[in-house]
C-alpha cells in the first residue's frame, strides 16, 4: 500500500468526518454530504485530490454493490411477489413518461432516433443505492410512498438487463477497436450481434444459476 494511497484516504475520511455531520444537522442527509465534501475536496475546488483520485473509484464501486447487497439481504420473496403489480406498474409508468418526455425533447432538439431514445432511457434510471439510503435517513422506507419509490427502483434494477442489450441494437455499427488497444469479443459486430450475445449471455447465466448453482446450495 503506497503512502499516496494512504494520503488520499485519510483525506476521503476526513472529508466525510466533517461534511457529513453538517449536512445531516442541516437535514440534507449523509449523501448530499458525501458529495458535497467530494467537491470541495475534488480538482475543481481545492484539489487535495487530483487525477490520481481516479483509483479509488474501484473501491467506490465496491461500497455501492455493498450496500445493494445489503439492500437484496432486507427483500424477502415473498415482499417482492406481493409487490409485483406495483413494481409493473408504476416501475412502467415511471420509465415510460419519463423515456417519452426525453426522447421528445432531444428529439425536438435535433438529435437522432436511436441518440434521443438512448438519452431517454439512460436518465428514466436513478441509483437505488442514493435513493434508499436518503429514504431510510428520512424515515420513508416503510411508508407508502416509500414503498412506491422502492417499486419503481426495483423495476430500473430489472430493466437494466434488457437496455443495455438494446444500446448496440441503437448503434447499429460495429465498433472497431484502437490501433493496438485490447478488443472485447462483441468488438467489430453488428447491433444485432451484440444485441443478440448479450441476450444470450444473460439467459445463460440464468439457466445456470437455476440449474446449477441452486442445486449445487442446496446439496
Amino acid at each position: 500500500m503506497s503512502s499516496a494511497f494512504i494520503q488520499d484516504a485519510l483525506i476521503y475520511l476526513a472529508a466525510a468526518v466533517v461534511f457529513v455531520p453538517i449536512a445531516k444537522k442541516l437535514g440534507m442527509g449523509s449523501v448530499l454530504g458525501y458529495l458535497i465534501g467530494g467537491i470541495i475536496i475534488g480538482p475543481f475546488f481545492l484539489g487535495f485530490i487530483g487525477a490520481e483520485g481516479k483509483d479509488i473509484m474501484h473501491f467506490a464501486e465496491f461500497g455501492v454493490v455493498m450496500m445493494l447487497f445489503l439492500i437484496g439481504l432486507e427483500l424477502e420473496p415473498t415482499t417482492f411477489w406481493r409487490m409485483r403489480r406495483l413494481i409493473l406498474g408504476a416501475g412502467m409508468l415511471q420509465m415510460g413518461a419519463t423515456t417519452l418526455l426525453c426522447f421528445a425533447a432531444l428529439s425536438m432538439l435535433g438529435f437522432t432516433w436511436q441518440a434521443a431514445l438512448a438519452c431517454g432511457l439512460a436518465l428514466s434510471m436513478s441509483s437505488t443505492a442514493i435513493v434508499m439510503q436518503t429514504l431510510k435517513e428520512k424515515g420513508l422506507a416503510k411508508t407508502e410512498s416509500g414503498r412506491s419509490s422502492f417499486a419503481v427502483l426495483l423495476f430500473q434494477d430489472i430493466a437494466v438487463i434488457p437496455i443495455l442489450a438494446l444500446l448496440p441494437l441503437l448503434a447499429m455499427t460495429g465498433v472497431k477497436p484502437p490501433s493496438g488497444g485490447p478488443a472485447s469479443l462483441l468488438t467489430g459486430l453488428s447491433g444485432w450481434t451484440q444485441t443478440l450475445a448479450l441476450l444470450a449471455a444473460v439467459n445463460a447465466v440464468v439457466l445456470v444459476g437455476r440449474f446449477v448453482f441452486v442445486p449445487f446450495l442446496r446439496f
